[in-house]
């Protein structure tokens, strides 16, 4: 592997020491969160790609308490915000509060003025409350009373959802599901990690306070605006972006799906790929590094058709099949 090349050995120094801090990650929220690996690597990518991330299990798989480790290891503001029937989308961007001392209105800001906003249970809320955080997923910011005002720097959100089968749950719209970069699907634990899970329970760990179960920061904002600016340097070859638009074109053309990838859904493969390949060491991206990343980058942005979904097929499955049918550039 060439060395990468820098404008001076600081950027250098700097861009190691970053990656350095966020392999850390794993180990330090795996003081709290046993056996989702996968998962914490997936939030990383999405905070270096500026991304959000949808998280979908079954209840109880620690979903929201992967969310509080990692905001705690990064040492990032954080607030949750419990999506119910009732919730109003003033609740979520905040509103206008009308001050009797002075006469006048002033803004009130709601929880997502924050660095990661917890959104758990996001599809137990009406699509229009769904909708308000478009503008800020989106704009990153939030406008109330025609007035626009910026979200912090770092700003990620993390929706958690249960299966759409699930009693009392409202499917997000479209729009709204291509606005995450990833969807990280959380399974159950496998029996040991199960063990490991109730044996920390019975030695007195707290999931209510992980100050206590030794979590610490290990990473901050300046880390990821070193590693953001060294995935930015990440070489990507004409052959790769090539493969990328290949697999997306395909999923357009399966006759599996009504819905396939659109080109912000290539864009975001190729933006994940990227930040992976530097995850691992490279400063370039090889067709494994887009493998990797297409699952949860683009099952998604693709809608299967009620015929194939009734014979038990899947989004996963027809994007596996995808990447083994597409030629892998050499």
């Amino acid at each position: 592997m060439m060395a990468p090349t820098t404008d001076n050995a600081g950027n250098t120094g700097d861009a190691a020491a970053a990656r350095a801090s966020l392999e850390a990650l794993r180990a330090e929220i795996a003081k709290a969160v046993v056996g989702q690996d996968p998962a914490v690597t997936g939030l990383v990518v999405a905070l270096l790609c500026r991304g959000h991330v949808l998280l979908e299990g079954v209840p109880g798989v620690a979903k929201t308490l992967l969310v509080r480790a990692l905001a705690s290891a990064l040492d990032l503001d954080t607030k949750r915000v419990q999506f119910t029937p009732d919730l109003m989308p003033s609740d979520v961007t905040g509103s206008l509060v009308y001050d009797t001392r002075t006469a006048e209105f002033s803004f009130q800001p709601g929880p997502v003025f924050t660095n990661l906003l917890l959104a758990d249970e996001i599809n137990r809320t009406p699509p229009k409350t769904q909708s308000s955080l478009l503008e800020a997923m989106e704009e990153r910011q939030v406008t109330v009373d025609g007035t626009p005002r910026p979200l912090p720097d770092p700003f990620l959100v993390a929706a958690t959802q249960n299966p759409v089968e699930y009693e009392g749950t409202y499917p997000l719209p479209e729009a709204q599901l291509d606005r995450f970069l990833l969807k990280l699907t959380i399974p159950l634990p496998s029996r040991q990690d199960e063990i490991d899970v109730l044996t920390r329970h019975a030695e007195g760990f707290n999931p209510r306070d992980l100050h206590s179960a030794g979590l610490r920061p290990v990473a901050g904002p300046a880390d990821l605006e070193a590693a953001r600016a060294a995935v930015a340097k990440t070489s990507i070859s004409p052959e790769i972006t090539a493969y990328v638009v290949d697999i997306c074109r395909a999923t357009r053309e399966s006759p599996s799906l009504t819905l396939g990838a659109s080109p912000r859904g290539a864009t975001a493969l190729l933006a994940t790929a990227r930040a992976w390949a530097w995850l691992t060491g490279r400063d370039y991206v090889i067709p494994d590094d887009v493998k990797a990343l297409a699952l949860p980058t683009l099952r998604h942005r693709v809608q299967l058709r009620p015929e194939a979904e009734m014979e038990g097929v899947t989004a996963d499955s027809v994007i596996q099949s995808i990447l083994a049918h597409v030629p892998v550039p050499r």
